[in-house]
């Protein structure tokens, strides 16, 4: 019988070694930083090992990215990538690293619904209804969404290309700006992450009209997706997170990393917890990941530049 090769055998003895960082380009409270606090710990009781997640916000994601980029190869320095990695990709002239090759893919974490609502005195009460109306009226609707460049902005641009509206997008400082819009009829309709406006559903305060995913959220069966209306079948655009290391880091220790993520997302708790966040658990092998980032950043570059956004 063969002896296993010396670098996977060295990397099942020696990995994890020590304390592991996750770093997390956003501030904390937020879906991103619940999920990562929330694969952290189980990591961490399954390895041994403390798992501490880092946040380092700012600058679009390039903070976090570059010094993961440029930490020692060996898997005890993750990032946590998202949307924001892929659109970098597109809205910066350039950046301290190269989304494709300076980072190791390890697996996603996670995918969450973008949704499209409106205030609750809107007369539209379906999404078929809103985008009829937009059509027949070009130029009479606006649409809210987070700063310029954000996912939510840029699955706005995206959806109004496709589904033929003339609509003027409108950005906010957050997503309390947003709603406060919203709920002041300042804007006709928003697009934003499905967990924060939730508690503005249940009070009635907005209504949500659709999401952007593959499919029906778990929860809201009755909600449709953009895909359900004709002409749309093709769109697919949810929010997500992953963990990535350092580009060289050594294959047999992203195997490991994989396939211990893997099993933490298929554990029935950590669904429901994720599930609790408005997160979908979903893991993947690093070439999955590679080339589902691969086609993000090649889709919002091309929503960038059809938009006219100008590079940072």
């Amino acid at each position: 019988m063969c002896a296993l090769p010396m670098s996977w055998a060295h990397a099942q003895v020696t990995f994890p070694s020590k304390a592991l960082r996750i770093v997390v380009p956003f501030g904390a409270g937020g879906v991103a930083d619940l999920t990562a606090r929330a694969v952290a710990q189980k990591l961490s009781e399954n390895w041994g090992q403390a798992v501490v997640v880092d946040n380092r916000p700012g600058a679009g994601g390039i903070v976090a990215g570059e010094l993961v980029a440029k930490s020692a190869p060996d898997g005890h320095t993750l990032l946590l990538m998202s949307n924001g990695t892929a659109v970098s990709a597109g809205l910066f002239k350039s950046l301290p690293f190269n989304p494709r090759t300076d980072f190791a893919p390890i697996s996603l974490l996670g995918l969450f619904d973008i949704a499209i609502v409106v205030p609750e005195s809107s007369p539209h009460k379906t999404l078929a209804d809103w985008v009829s109306f937009g059509r027949a009226h070009p130029g009479q609707l606006n649409i809210g969404t987070i700063n310029i460049g954000s996912t939510q902005h840029l699955a706005g641009e995206l959806f109004r290309s496709q589904a033929n509206l003339v609509a003027q997008i409108i950005p906010y400082n957050g997503t309390p700006a947003v709603i406060n819009a919203l709920r002041g009829g300042q804007i006709d309709a928003a697009v934003e992450i499905l967990g924060p406006l939730k508690p503005q559903i249940s009070a009635k305060a907005v209504r949500l009209l659709g999401v952007m995913g593959a499919s029906r959220p778990k929860d809201l069966p009755q909600v449709p997706v953009v895909r359900e209306l004709p002409g749309l079948s093709n769109f697919d655009v949810s929010s997500w997170n992953a963990l990535a290391a350092p580009g060289k880091t050594p294959k047999a220790v992203v195997d490991r990393l994989s396939a211990d993520v893997a099993k933490v997302l298929a554990e029935p708790e950590m669904v429901q917890r994720l599930a609790g966040f408005n997160v979908q658990a979903k893991a993947s092998t690093p070439a999955q990941l590679a080339q589902w980032l691969d086609a993000d950043i090649q889709r919002w570059s091309d929503v960038i530049q059809k938009a006219g956004i100008p590079q940072q």
